[in-house]
């Protein structure tokens, strides 16, 4: 009596040529590795969020800004309160020892508040990258997977000269089970992507307003 074959995903991969497998171990580390980065840049957004509703508050609690500066220091943590800083280290620079202004600024101060900016920007978006390029090609390479198992498993049909089902479908599930593979790694890489773009443009854009509000503020001072 022929003892029925073992389908579990262990089985199909044991079962697989090398090809087969380095495609499938290369998917599921692909796979760890996004959720790593979609995990990592979830906290990041939640801190970064709330740290920037934590500095509006103390900004606009009417507290003197060469106070609130002092509480912060030159060397924050925060994303905001590094904008800030930028633009009130700045601020003191270009007065003069008698304390007049140096011509120019308003534009100083705003190109080291839109550095600042774009440091953070760069530390928000970093990571994304690995999540798009998995999206992208994680199904194609599940897909070579996928055709060398089946061309395997058309060499062994011919070679056995038997196209019985269930000579056939042992060697055609485990070259599908590399496309399964690919669209587990690339469906979450793709959707989290978008949702993590999104969210880490709306971040930046509640600094560069801040940053607007800031420059603002420091222009009718120079202006006054």
């Amino acid at each position: 009596m022929e003892t029925a074959a073992d389908y579990t995903m262990w089985a199909l991969f044991a079962r697989a040529t090398i090809i087969v497998k380095i495609v499938m171990l290369l998917l599921i580390a692909a796979s760890i590795w996004c959720w790593a980065v979609i995990v990592d840049k979830w906290i990041q957004y939640r801190r970064a969020r709330a740290e920037a509703a934590r500095f509006d508050r103390a900004f606009w609690s009417g507290e003197p800004l060469d106070e609130l500066f002092e509480e912060i220091g030159t060397t924050p943590t925060g994303s905001s309160e590094k904008i800030f800083a930028a633009g009130m280290m700045e601020w003191r620079r270009s007065h003069r020892q008698d304390g007049g202004l140096i011509a120019g600024a308003q534009a100083r101060i705003d190109r080291s508040m839109d550095v600042a900016i774009a440091k953070e920007t760069e530390r928000l978006q970093k990571g994304l990258p690995v999540l798009a390029t998995v999206g992208s090609t994680a199904p194609f390479v599940g897909l070579f997977g996928t055709v060398w198992g089946i061309m395997n498993a058309f060499i062994e049909i011919a070679e056995a000269q038997n196209t019985n089902l269930a000579v056939v479908a042992p060697g055609i599930a485990e070259a599908l089970l590399a496309t399964g593979l690919g669209l587990i790694a690339a469906i979450p890489a793709v959707i989290f992507y978008n949702k993590l773009s999104a969210d880490a443009d709306r971040i930046a854009s509640g600094y560069e307003a801040f940053a607007d509000e800031f420059s603002t503020i420091l222009s009718r001072q120079l202006d006054s």
